[in-house]
């Protein structure tokens, strides 16, 4: 990179994480929607290295959850994963308290209208408060609160980093990814409007983050009353998904830890400095030179993301062989 593009990026908050250094996160998650924010956020309220100073529940709409609960609209599953969020929290042990926000219950009508939730007013007071570095906003799922917390005040675009989980990288032949697809115009605000923003693809990157049963049996099942909540949950989803081939072997991608894992090591997660692409409206990114930088992730060790988050998993809890079928 030239020294023009290093100054930029450490000017916009785009410089890579100290490793002693802890960081203040808030994290956005669309928790009942599959099964891997319930490990993201698990992982980061077990680490040191995070603060967790907030916990929002983001809008989505599709999910195991319409299979069990009569829900459907992006509203009714943000309460879903604001439900699951404390279902997680109570087998941790931790305080709810003025801790989990609710969120968006609809997406961007219009590129500059936002959505008023509880999220959006907590994330615009956390980032104003004082703080040595800026907080890191760890959105993982459609960014709706994140989106509208910026339109709603931009100035904390300046106090903030967005690392958010969505889309493909560029040139990944097809990019109307699940995250961004869902809400296009929060997704164009988040890499349009400025704000330091680390963005982690889904393909090719997040996607090497895959388990199986057996891996997740030797090192998650019995591992306290938590580690037995994501086995069920893991083994919930593979029985749905492997009804048509009951003998075949299966793995699936824990996505969102990745995000997590860029700010415990940022070694773990290769990333580079890009010009922000353009979003268009049929989910697609267009690069453009001329415009700011942002982070993006290109690869990352698979291997020791898993390690490290099975050895604080092992650490944190007591054996329990609590069956959650």
């Amino acid at each position: 990179m030239t020294d023009k593009t290093t100054a930029t990026a450490s000017e916009s908050g785009l410089d890579t994480i100290p490793p002693n250094e802890q960081v203040d996160v808030v994290l956005d998650t669309d928790t009942y929607n599959e099964i891997d924010d319930q490990y993201a956020l698990v992982y980061a309220i077990l680490s040191n290295k995070i603060n967790i100073e907030a916990i929002h529940a983001a809008p989505f709409s599709d999910a195991l959850a319409e299979d069990v609960r009569d829900a459907s609209n992006p509203g009714e599953w943000m309460e879903l994963s604001y439900e699951e969020i404390h279902r997680l929290l109570d087998r941790l042990n931790k305080s709810k308290s003025e801790f989990v926000f609710k969120g968006s219950d609809s997406y961007l009508q219009r590129p500059d209208e936002p959505i008023e939730s509880e999220a959006v007013d907590n994330l615009i007071r956390i980032a104003k408060q004082d703080r040595p570095n800026r907080l890191f906003v760890v959105a993982i799922g459609a960014p709706t609160n994140v989106a509208s917390a910026l339109l709603k005040q931009p100035k904390i675009a300046e106090d903030i980093v967005v690392v958010w989980l969505g889309g493909d990288a560029i040139p990944w032949p097809q990019t109307n990814q699940f995250n961004l697809a869902q809400d296009i115009f929060s997704s164009q605000q988040l890499f349009d409007c400025g704000v330091p923003l680390v963005h982690i693809p889904t393909r090719p990157v997040s996607e090497k983050l895959k388990t199986t049963v057996p891996e997740l049996e030797r090192h998650v099942k019995n591992r306290g009353d938590i580690g037995n909540f994501l086995f069920s949950r893991f083994a919930e989803y593979e029985a749905k998904y492997k009804n048509d081939c009951p003998n075949s072997t299966y793995s699936k991608e824990i996505w969102d830890l990745s995000a997590i894992a860029y700010l415990i090591n940022h070694n773990w997660v290769e990333t580079t400095l890009i010009h922000s692409p353009r979003i268009t409206t049929d989910a697609d990114r267009a690069p453009d030179p001329s415009r700011h930088f942002i982070r993006e992730a290109k690869d990352l060790g698979r291997d020791k993301i898993f390690n490290d988050f099975f050895e604080k998993l092992e650490k944190n809890t007591e054996f329990s062989d609590y069956d959650y079928n």
